[in-house]
């Protein structure tokens, strides 16, 4: 959660916001409770299922599923390449090009080896994440902003209007997604009760929301709308306007391990989805783990073609998208279930449909081109693996065993 929307989120949306880019971090925080708890029901009722992505194919059938698998991919690469970009820009801002594309390698190489993520070094990393971000905030509000003049070009001030703060609610919304850590765990992971879960989750979603809340307040009183929404790294640039530039070392080492830690997950979140489409024939099959890793990472690359804030606004759109398939899903799943559950999905549901199409224009049309197409890939290949599958009159199937995919008896 501590990753791409607090290190990057922030300057494009200020830009949409303006001042009110704290109530944008509320909507999306609110919107991040629905679908959270509507996947702890989800993987309640199927604790091995391969994330969203199944559970939108057992409920609401097999092209729902692709295009939210689409979503969903094109969301992971655009959430990784931020994260990526954060980590560059804060930690190594003289080599950010080099520096993000190392990263992505560096990850997807141990992810590769099967290295796992312990729960106490994630315990460690988040301490100095938080820790560092408390002595930002601190140090932004222990001196006096300095005078700043908006560009002349800039319109005069009438408030953002609900499409600016719906825009920067759909890109602080990749601030609150890690929850599904918590409560869709992979296997292996520790798997919380319902009981657990109802404290759990607000409580995590609510100090994510605190800490953004107290991040874009500081920034906002130390670099003024104008300066915040042009920085590319607005924690950088806020510390050195406050005199605190004896911190960017400490910065770097917070933005290293919120950018890694979080993008650990996010391509975790990518390669479970590649091997449920994988199982499912709606992707090539693929033998071992490696070679899911190596795909993750490959679609992680594919997004530092894209500016940083670019890349943010596609992952967030996709994402938002992504859920808006899976709360409708779990609204299917939860029709004979719990009355507040059920209603919770519908408004997860409605909320993301509302974030993914308040971005940006240029990311939701983008989004909008690499969905289709990849829906329309996923098509291709569950048909060419329908085709090869398919009984024969004499009771086998039509599957070469000679590697062949374009031919059938």
């Amino acid at each position: 959660m501590l990753g791409a929307g607090i290190f990057s989120g922030f300057a494009p949306a200020a830009a949409l916001a303006g001042p009110w880019t704290p109530l944008a971090a509320a909507v999306a925080a609110l919107a991040a409770l629905c679908c959270a708890f509507a996947t702890a029901e989800q993987h309640r009722a199927r604790p091995d299922a391969a994330g969203g992505y199944t559970h939108v194919r057992d409920h609401l059938g097999p092209w729902p599923a692709r295009i939210a698998a689409s979503a969903h991919l094109v969301g992971r690469a655009g959430v990784a390449a931020a994260l990526a970009g954060a980590v560059a820009a804060h930690a190594f801002p003289q080599h950010r090009p080099l520096a993000a594309v190392a990263v992505v390698v560096l990850v997807t190489g141990l992810r590769a080896t099967g290295l796992r993520w312990s729960g106490k070094l994630t315990a460690v990393l988040t301490a100095v994440v938080v820790g560092t971000l408390v002595l930002v905030v601190a140090t932004c509000f222990a001196l006096p902003p300095p005078e700043t003049v908006p560009p002349e070009t800039a319109p005069a001030s009438a408030g953002p209007g609900l499409g600016g703060l719906m825009g920067a609610a759909c890109l602080l919304f990749v601030a609150f997604t890690g929850f599904e850590r918590v409560t869709a765990p992979h296997p292996g992971d520790r798997v919380f009760t319902a009981r657990q879960l109802r404290v759990a989750v607000p409580v995590a979603i609510g100090a994510v929301l605190a800490l953004c809340v107290a991040v874009a307040v500081a920034l906002d009183r130390q670099l003024g709308q104008w300066r915040l929404a042009l920085s590319p790294a607005p924690l950088r640039t806020a510390l050195t306007a406050a005199d605190g530039a004896w911190l960017l070392p400490l910065l770097g080492v917070a933005a290293v391990a919120a950018g890694c830690s979080a993008l650990w997950f996010v391509l975790a979140s990518a390669s479970r989805t590649l091997g449920g489409m994988a199982r499912t024939g709606d992707l090539p099959p693929v033998r071992g783990r490696w070679p899911l890793e190596v795909l993750a990472g490959a679609l992680a690359l594919s997004g530092l073609l894209m500016t940083p804030s670019a890349a943010l606004a596609v992952g967030a759109c996709g994402t938002a998208f992504h859920y808006g398939f899976g709360n409708a899903a779990a609204r299917v799943m939860l029709t004979d279930g719990g009355t507040w559950a059920m209603r919770g999905a519908c408004l997860g549901l409605a909320l993301s449909v509302l974030l993914a199409m308040s971005a940006p224009t240029g990311a939701l049309v983008g989004t909008g081109v690499v969905m289709a197409v990849g829906t329309g890939l996923c098509g291709l290949s569950g048909w060419v693996t329908g085709r090869r599958s398919a009984p024969r009159p004499d009771g086998g199937t039509s599957e070469r065993r000679d590697g062949d995919f374009l031919r059938s008896k």
